[in-house]
């Protein structure tokens, strides 16, 4: 225990002279978290649209209307031909071009389908989706209303009420912040620990260390230590941040929250030490972590729901540590859940940690002999 002491206080000194990187460290959390939780939207509102209205009518004016109360659709000009509206969407002035028929007011009250031709700009997928699935919602809405009132229902066939739970009003940041500091303490946990641990070779300290009494497992325990308590610290102002400027909520327990986010810690440090075991020179070292962390962002289920990915590619998901953080800390700040219920991701990183220690320790051994 001394000899691990001393480790920690080795590098608790060293991390202290690094006063660019220590800043850095606190940094990050601030500006990833105010930069990413006001950009990053799923629901995409205020889409550019341009109208080309031939009947000029109540009825084309009513339909018109609908589009621009839904809060999706921002007219931001008229056309006065079908050319201006392909002209206006090329430009990128506009996103969506909707075109009403000269004869759609006459369609309407004899009771045959009055068509609306909406045109949607699919360069951006995000925005694609969203306009067309709300022009189709708009359309099927309409449609109803006009059913029910020729058919003089009092009622209506079905009334299929949604509650959804734990973020009804479908806040973006709600669901981004909770797996921005999941990816923030992965880059920071890995990124500087195998660099830290590289350059400490690099100079020939490392060397220094190796022939004394040290067992590998202990260096290895005096390294890991600082920084766990390093990414609570950063797990602590993000939160902060968040509940701050986004007003994200912790409905579950936060001692729970804290001591489950040290398995996160580990497997993120553990997989840190084992690129440092492999990177040669720093510069390996950063490649091989940006290497990993653009898996943990992609297919984690941080920006893309794993479950519409293939199948080969949503197996791989289960061997990424982000994979099952997100499911805690979500479910712990956003459901209010607990253990009895995390077990699962809990016993995959906990396995996962101690695979990668032992395949760091025996390397390091090998290095030695």
């Amino acid at each position: 225990m001394y000899r691990i002491l001393a480790i920690m206080k080795k590098e608790y000194l060293q991390m202290r002279r690094d006063r660019t990187t220590l800043a850095l460290i606190f940094m990050i959390p601030l500006v990833q978290l105010l930069l990413f939780g006001y950009a990053i939207q799923t629901e995409v509102r205020h889409i550019p649209t341009v109208v080309f209205d031939q009947s000029l009518s109540y009825e084309s004016r009513d339909m018109l209307g609908a589009f621009t109360a839904s809060g999706y659709f921002d007219i931001v000009s008229a056309a006065g031909s079908y050319n201006q509206v392909t002209e206006s969407i090329d430009r990128g002035t506009a996103r969506v071009g909707i075109i009403i028929p000269p004869d759609f007011t006459r369609q309407v009250k004899r009771g045959d389908s009055a068509q609306v031709q909406v045109l949607v700009d699919a360069s951006d997928n995000m925005v694609a989706n969203q306009a067309v699935a709300t022009a189709n919602a708009i359309g099927l809405i309409k449609s109803q209303q006009v059913l029910f009132q020729k058919i003089s229902l009092d009622q209506v066939p079905y009334d299929v009420r949604v509650r959804p739970w734990y973020n009804p009003d479908g806040i973006t940041a709600y669901f981004m912040v909770p797996a921005l500091l999941g990816i923030i303490v992965t880059m920071t946990m890995v990124i500087i620990t195998s660099v830290a641990i590289v350059r400490e070779r690099e100079q020939g300290t490392l060397e220094q260390l190796m022939v004394t009494p040290l067992k590998p497992y202990e260096l290895m325990i005096g390294k890991i230590v600082p920084y766990i308590v390093l990414g609570y610290l950063q797990i602590t102002v993000a939160l902060l941040v968040g509940a701050l400027f986004f007003h994200v909520p912790i409905r579950g327990s936060i001692v729970e929250l804290y001591l489950l986010t040290l398995f996160f810690i580990t497997a993120s440090l553990g997989l840190g030490l084992m690129i440092s075991n492999i990177a040669e020179n720093q510069m390996q070292a950063f490649q091989m972590s940006f290497f990993v962390m653009l898996p943990s962002i992609m297919l984690s289920g941080f920006l893309f729901p794993r479950a519409a990915m293939p199948k080969i590619i949503y197996y791989i998901t289960f061997v990424i540590p982000l994979t099952y953080y997100l499911d805690i800390i979500r479910g712990i700040m956003l459901k209010g859940i607990g253990f009895p219920y995390l077990v699962g991701q809990v016993t995959a990183l906990l396995v996962f940690t101690l695979v990668v220690l032992s395949v760091s320790v025996l390397r390091f051994r090998k290095q030695i002999a």
